[in-house]
């Protein structure tokens, strides 16, 4: 807008109607001719009137441009074919404000279809809603997932599952749950995750939800696969010489009841050859007994009796337990707690099960080194939970090695069961917790319980 132009012209009406004041003024100062002082008062009187008409018609535009904009109008239009020219540029600068705001809003309006298109093809489903229930948005995912169609209200989701609808409510922001359950004859398993969203003063719950029922089965069928393979392995290794040695002392019995009833002697070799195969069936019987008890302590792990446990405690009891073994090592073990009277709630005697089995490996995580390190450490992480550490400065875990050693009898040690850190891993999802690790070679491995 030529605001200038706008303003001079203002300031030269105004200094009209000052003139023809003092000019009327004189007039009847003079005592002039009446007619004379009538045409004057006219005038002014009709120059302040298109002044006022000016400035109102101004106005006018103005605040039907504003209207207009208030009421989302974007489609009308202001003439520019006036005989006033300053009213043409007025309304050309109005028009082409209007013009701006359209463009502005169809590039907004193709962001949001933009943005609504992916939203209502993305593979996961999507649900919004307000305090009340009220659906905003659900895409073609969460409808298909759960069949159904339009709905308004979260509420009428208790057709498909009653605890589904009571999850969506319950979570706040980061919160996540597993649900399982059947729609249609189908087994679901949903995994749900809900982040609250504030506009314009409003509570939004924005929730995904995906079905990961087949990973599920697949990361079950692997995990099948991996249990059946370490139970051949050790089966075998224990049946093969059983079945072996068998099959010799039945030969040599054989060879002998054939035998006439004078050669029916044995000789002391022969003697001892059975009596040396029989204790070799006795102890892989024995072997293959034990693995079976230890597979059997995996599927038998007790619900945790929870209290409050104070770490420091529970620490310097641990140290004591294997005051020996730390002496013959030649391990310095070293503890840390910050703050002191940090504590945790757990099941006590299953917690000394996982801290037990976790130094032991530590202590025997060493070749022939001398600074031989271990460090017990309990700390709260950026999160406020607990932390327990036990880390060494031994041999470290190989990559390979790293991602099996969670995995029933999987074992790098010529002794071990291979069930340790699996009770262990289970025992903390007991507790609500994680059993995680850190290594790399020749410098390390830290295993850590999070609360």
């Amino acid at each position: 807008m030529d605001f200038n132009n706008t303003k001079r012209i203002v300031l030269y009406r105004i200094g009209f109607i000052i003139l023809t004041s003092f000019f009327l003024a004189s007039q009847l100062y003079s005592d002039g001719f009446i007619l004379t002082e009538l045409v004057i008062t006219a005038l002014l009187i009709f120059q302040v009137v298109l002044l006022v008409k000016y400035t109102e018609k101004s106005k006018s535009e103005v605040m039907s441009f504003l209207s207009s904009i208030k009421h989302d109008d974007l489609g009308r239009s202001y003439s520019t074919d006036s005989k006033n020219k300053e009213v043409n540029k007025l309304n050309a600068e109005l028009n082409r404000v209007l013009l701006d705001l359209k463009e502005v809003r169809k590039e907004k309006e193709a962001e949001y279809q933009y943005l609504k298109n992916i939203v209502q093809h993305i593979g996961i489903g999507l649900i919004t809603f307000n305090q009340a229930g009220e659906i905003q948005i659900m895409n073609t995912s969460a409808k298909k997932l759960l069949r159904v169609g339009n709905i308004k209200n979260v509420s009428d989701l208790r057709t498909v599952n009653e605890n589904m609808v009571d999850t969506f409510r319950r979570l706040r922001t980061g919160g996540r749950d597993l649900l399982r359950f059947e729609i249609g004859g189908e087994i679901v398993q949903l995994a749900i995750y809900a982040i609250e969203l504030t506009l314009s003063g409003e509570l939004y719950k924005l929730v995904s939800v995906q079905n990961i029922q087949n990973e599920l089965e697949e990361k079950e069928m692997e995990a099948w696969q991996n249990l059946v393979r370490v139970l051949t392995h050790e089966i075998m290794n224990s049946v093969t010489p059983i079945s072996s040695l068998a099959n010799t002392v039945e030969e040599d019995l054989n060879l002998q009841l054939d035998s006439t009833e004078d050669n029916q002697t044995l000789s002391n070799d022969d003697f001892e050859d059975m009596h040396l195969a029989i204790q070799t069936i006795k102890k892989r019987s024995e072997g293959l007994i034990t693995f079976v008890q230890d597979f059997r302590n995996l599927t038998h792990i007790p619900k945790p009796k929870l209290a409050e446990i104070k770490i420091k405690e529970l620490l310097d009891e641990l140290i004591v337990l294997h005051k020996n073994e730390i002496k013959e090592s030649g391990v310095i073990v070293n503890c840390q707690i910050d703050p002191e009277n940090l504590t945790i709630n757990a099941d006590k005697t299953l917690i000394d099960q996982v801290l037990i089995n976790l130094l032991k490996n530590a202590l025997q995580a060493f070749d022939e080194q001398t600074n031989k390190l271990v460090q017990l450490s309990a700390f709260f992480d950026e999160k406020s939970r607990p932390i327990i550490s036990i880390k060494d400065n031994g041999n470290g875990i190989d990559d390979e090695a790293l991602e099996k050693i969670f995995i029933p009898f999987f074992t790098t040690k010529k002794s071990g069961s291979g069930i340790g850190l699996s009770l262990s891993r289970q025992i903390m999802r007991q507790h609500q917790g994680v059993l995680g690790v850190k290594s790399k070679v020749d410098e390390g491995t830290e295993f850590f319980l999070r609360f």
